[in-house]
C-alpha cells in the first residue's frame, strides 16, 4: 500500500520534472547511463534496466529532467519546506514563503548593480513559477541548503530588503528594480546628483551637492517668476519660501546682504553667511518708532505681543485690539479687529483704546528689525527635517495651522548639509515630509529644512528643470541660488 502510494506520488512529480540543473546537478551520457552528479551525490539511470543504488526501482527520470520528489524523497533537501506566493507592495515585487515553523535567518538588505544573489533557508519550489517584474530575469535553483534566486537586471538597480514576519511564520522579499543613479559635474565642488534613499521604501532624490560656492536668495516680494529667471546664469535655483498665492507677498523671514526683505512668521529658517550655514527659529527683535520719536518693541505675526506688527496678508489682530494700517510709513486706517490687512501694507495691533501712543491717521509709523545674532542672509521654510543628526519633523512647534499640506503626498523641497558640510539643494519625488526626513537620515543628512513643496517644489540646473514635475513649473517669489565658487 505504501510502495502504491508512492509511486502515485512520482507520477504527479514526473510531469513537473525540472533539468537537473534546477537542483545544482549536472547531467551527462557516460557508457549508455544517464549520470546526475552534484552536491555531493551521483545518481545514475540505465535505460531499459533501471536506476542503480540508492533509488532501486523508482521510475525513470526523462533525460536530464528529473522529477522533484525523488530528490526530495531520497533526503536530498536538508531545509524545510514552504510554499510561496507573489504579488505587489508598492513599487516593489514580493515575495512571501509561508514557513513550517519560526525563521530560520535575520533580516537583510542591501543594494547592488544589475545582478544579485540570494539564498533562502527553505525548499521554496513555486519559486520557480515567480513572475518577475519587467525587466527582471531570474534563475531559481532548489539545492540541498535551501533556494537560491540569481536575479539579472541589465541597466538597473536592484535594491532588496528579506525579513522574517509571525503570526503566521513568514519569511518575505521584497524586490525593486530601480532606475541607476546619476552624477554630473557642474563646476569645481559641484555635481548634480540623482540618487535613491530609503526610509524603508525607496524614495528618489533630485539634488544639487556643493562643496564650495555663493548662495544667495533671489527675487522681489509681489513679483513672480520661474526660479530659472531669478538668477540668470546661477548653477543650480531651488524654489524658496512660501508666499500669498494672491499677492505674491513673501511669508516669512528674508533677509538680502543684511536688509529685512520680509518679516518672520513663527517657522524655522535658513540662516547663512558665506558658506557657512545655521538652522533654528528666528530670534527676531523688532521695533516700531512713533510720529514723534517714540520708540517701542513690537512681536512680529505669529510672535504675538502686546504690541504686534503683521506683515502678511489676511486678517490681523483679535477680539479687544485694535489695528493701525500703515502704508509705506503712514497711518492710513485705524480699524476694530480682526481687520483685513491688504497686500504692500502693514499693520500694528494693541489693546483696544491704548497705543503704545498716541496715533491718528496720517501720521508717521515705521517698522525696523534684525537678527540676533545679525545674519548676512536668511530665509524662511520650514517645518524643520533634521537638527544635528537627529529626526526633527514636528510642525506643532511651528506655525502650522493646518497640517494637511504637510500630510499629502506631493513633491517636497529641501535644503539640506552633511556633518563634512556638503550642501545639498534637493527635490524629493511625491512623498511626505516626514517620510522625506526619514530618507535623508539614511542618505547622510545631518541638518535639513523643507522648503515650499507641492506644485512650488521645482530644482532648475543651468536653465534645465532636472526634478520631476506634472504640468507647467509655478512661478515663485524667491528662490535659493547656487553660483559657482
Amino acid at each position: 500500500m505504501r510502495l502504491l502510494a508512492l509511486l502515485l506520488l512520482l507520477g504527479l512529480a514526473l510531469g513537473q520534472g525540472f533539468p537537473a540543473g534546477v537542483f545544482g546537478l549536472a547531467f551527462r551520457e557516460e557508457g549508455g547511463a544517464w549520470v546526475y552528479e552534484g552536491e555531493g551525490v551521483r545518481l545514475v539511470y540505465v535505460p531499459g534496466v533501471g536506476w542503480a543504488e540508492p533509488l532501486g526501482d523508482w521510475p525513470a527520470p526523462e533525460r536530464e529532467r528529473l522529477p522533484l520528489g525523488v530528490l526530495r524523497d531520497l533526503g536530498y533537501f536538508q531545509v524545510p519546506e514552504a510554499s510561496a506566493r507573489f504579488g505587489s507592495q508598492g513599487r516593489a515585487f514580493r515575495l512571501v514563503l509561508d514557513l513550517p515553523g519560526p525563521a530560520a535567518m535575520p533580516p537583510q538588505e542591501g543594494m547592488a548593480r544589475e545582478g544579485l544573489r540570494l539564498r533562502l533557508p527553505y525548499l521554496a519550489p513555486k519559486a520557480l513559477e515567480a513572475p518577475w517584474p519587467k525587466g527582471v530575469s531570474a534563475s531559481v535553483r532548489l539545492l540541498p541548503q535551501g533556494t537560491e534566486l540569481t536575479l539579472s537586471a541589465p541597466g538597473k538597480l536592484l535594491r532588496y530588503r528579506l525579513f522574517p514576519l509571525n503570526d503566521p511564520p513568514r519569511l518575505v522579499l521584497d524586490l525593486y528594480p530601480l532606475a541607476p543613479e546619476v552624477e554630473e559635474v557642474l563646476a569645481p565642488g559641484v555635481r548634480y546628483r540623482e540618487v535613491w534613499a530609503f526610509a524603508p521604501e525607496p524614495l528618489r532624490l533630485y539634488l544639487v551637492e556643493a562643496e564650495r560656492g555663493r548662495l544667495l536668495p533671489v527675487g522681489t516680494p509681489g513679483k513672480r517668476a520661474l526660479p530659472k529667471d531669478l538668477a540668470p546664469g546661477a548653477l543650480a535655483v531651488l524654489n524658496g519660501g512660501y508666499f500669498d498665492p494672491k499677492t505674491g507677498t513673501p511669508i516669512g523671514l528674508w533677509v538680502q546682504d543684511g536688509v529685512t526683505v520680509s518679516y518672520p512668521f513663527g517657522r524655522a529658517a535658513l540662516f547663512w553667511d558665506g558658506f557657512t550655514f545655521f538652522l533654528g527659529l528666528p530670534r527676531f527683535e523688532a521695533v516700531v518708532a512713533g510720529p514723534r520719536g517714540e520708540r517701542v518693541r513690537v512681536g512680529v505675526n505669529a510672535s504675538r505681543a502686546r504690541y504686534t506688527a503683521h506683515t502678511v496678508p489676511g486678517p490681523v489682530g483679535r477680539e479687544g485690539e485694535e489695528v493701525a494700517l500703515v502704508r509705506g510709513d503712514r497711518v492710513e486706517a485705524l480699524f476694530p479687529a480682526p481687520a483685513e490687512l491688504p497686500a504692500g501694507a502693514w499693520a500694528l495691533a494693541f489693546p483696544k483704546g491704548a497705543p503704545p501712543f498716541p496715533l491718528a491717521v496720517g501720521e508717521r509709523l515705521s517698522l525696523y528689525g534684525r537678527l540676533d545674532p545679525p545674519f548676512r542672509y536668511a530665509l524662511e521654510g520650514g517645518p524643520l527635517l533634521l537638527w544635528g543628526g537627529q529626526y526633527a519633523f514636528d510642525p506643532a512647534k511651528e506655525n502650522f495651522k493646518d497640517p494637511r499640506p504637510l500630510q499629502a503626498v506631493a513633491p517636497q523641497a529641501a535644503v539640506a548639509w552633511t556633518r563634512e558640510g556638503r550642501l545639498w539643494l534637493l527635490v524629493s519625488e511625491p512623498t511626505t515630509p516626514g517620510v522625506l526626513a526619514r530618507a535623508l537620515l539614511a542618505r547622510g543628512a545631518w541638518n535639513a529644512l523643507r522648503m515650499d513643496g507641492g506644485g512650488s517644489a521645482q530644482l532648475w540646473v543651468k536653465g534645465v528643470l532636472r526634478s520631476p514635475y506634472q504640468g507647467s513649473p509655478r512661478p515663485v517669489v524667491n528662490a535659493l541660488a547656487l553660483f559657482a565658487p
